[in-house]
């Protein structure tokens, strides 16, 4: 019988003794030479966290606010695509144990259950990923059923005009169900002897025409708020800003997309400093503690999403896994905002770490 996780990284391992190795080898993979998935989680580990001591810590609230909806911690769910390769339930589970532990999930468009599905199982609060596809009348219903099914924000993923080459992928030829948010709609069944059909899926149903000018239809079609899922740099935080976004996500998509392209953790500052205050940042990518959640929010994030660490939760013990995972990363941020000196989310502030750049910059002195 396999040991009970300590932490979110001992899923992992229990997830690659449960899945299928294509599955496991699709959720852990990433792009190429895979420097930016691993640099995602080193990057945080270059950041260290300065204390401050004697300070009433009697009482701890980690609770937060994003787009006006109460959440107990500064951690939501990623949205991550195929749940059910990972468990049957799929994302119903994924969902339930987001209600559960009271935050925000983000439904993947490539869920493997349909968005009136997971909206029906639970009272969690959820918003909704959406890729543009050619077909923007298809894009368009999509966004009105999401609407419809009361999920409260768009999440647009603006780093994908073509898929990222995920080698694992096309060593192990691995074809993938069709999706369930777009049966009856649009064709998913690719044929392909090129290895994944991931790709071709992708890359002959995605619009790589969709650019910040389009963002305005987008807005035209719904009453939602609109995220934008992708920003690594000032520019396209400013530009985010120019078009209306309700909120930025720092995303390289989980090193799944542009290889070499920086670790999230390493450019959200910068992201930050640009937006200047005027809407809501937030980090995915890395995320495996909850230092790591305490260092992102030191930097300006006002919380951060979780993607491979809630399917290897689902995967190695389903709804409960998803909600253990989460539990443990909202009690290791607990125990570091009360080992720093932060009795509540707020009070966690720039002074409380100190990147590379920081200590470059005191050895000068």
């Amino acid at each position: 019988m396999a040991e009970e996780p300590v932490n979110v990284n001992g899923f992992r391992e229990l997830a690659r003794q449960t899945l299928p190795k294509m599955y496991y080898d699709f959720f852990t993979g990433g792009a190429e030479d895979q420097y930016t998935l691993k640099e995602n989680e080193e990057a945080f580990h270059r950041i260290t966290i300065q204390p401050k001591i004697l300070v009433d810590m009697s009482s701890i609230d980690l609770s937060t606010m994003v787009l006006g909806y109460s959440i107990s911690m500064p951690v939501m769910i990623a949205p991550t695509s195929r749940h059910k390769l990972a468990n049957p339930s799929g994302d119903i589970a994924t969902a339930r144990a987001a209600s559960t532990c009271n935050t925000i999930m983000v439904l993947s468009i490539s869920s493997t259950c349909t968005l009136e599905e997971v909206a029906a199982c639970c009272n969690a609060v959820r918003f909704f990923q959406l890729c543009v596809y050619k077909r923007r009348d298809i894009t368009a219903k999509l966004v009105l059923r999401a609407e419809n099914n009361g999920y409260k924000a768009i999440v647009l993923t603006g780093d994908s005009p073509r898929h990222g080459r995920r080698e694992a992928d096309i060593k192990n030829k691995i074809i993938i169900q069709e999706l369930k948010n777009v049966e009856g709609l649009l064709s998913t069944k690719i044929v392909t002897d090129k290895g994944s059909n991931l790709d071709a899926l992708a890359n002959q149903t995605r619009d790589p025409s969709f650019t910040w000018e389009d963002i305005g239809w987008l807005k035209s079609i719904t009453k939602l708020p609109i995220l934008i899922k992708g920003v690594l740099t000032h520019e396209d935080a400013l530009k985010a800003l120019e078009v209306g976004a309700a909120g930025i996500i720092v995303s390289n998509h989980g090193g799944r997309q542009l290889d070499y392209c920086p670790p999230t953790i390493s450019v959200l500052e910068e992201v930050v400093h640009a937006v200047g205050g005027k809407v809501p940042v937030f980090l995915d990518g890395g995320v495996r503690r909850g230092t790591d959640i305490f260092k992102a929010m030191a930097l300006g994030a006002q919380a951060v999403l979780v993607g491979r660490p809630v399917l290897y939760g689902l995967a190695a013990k389903g709804e409960n896994g998803v909600r253990r995972v989460l539990e443990m990363l909202k009690e290791e941020l607990e125990l570091t905002m009360a080992l720093s000196g932060c009795s509540n989310v707020k009070e966690i502030t720039r002074s409380h770490v100190r990147t590379k750049h920081d200590r470059q910059l005191l050895s000068l002195l």
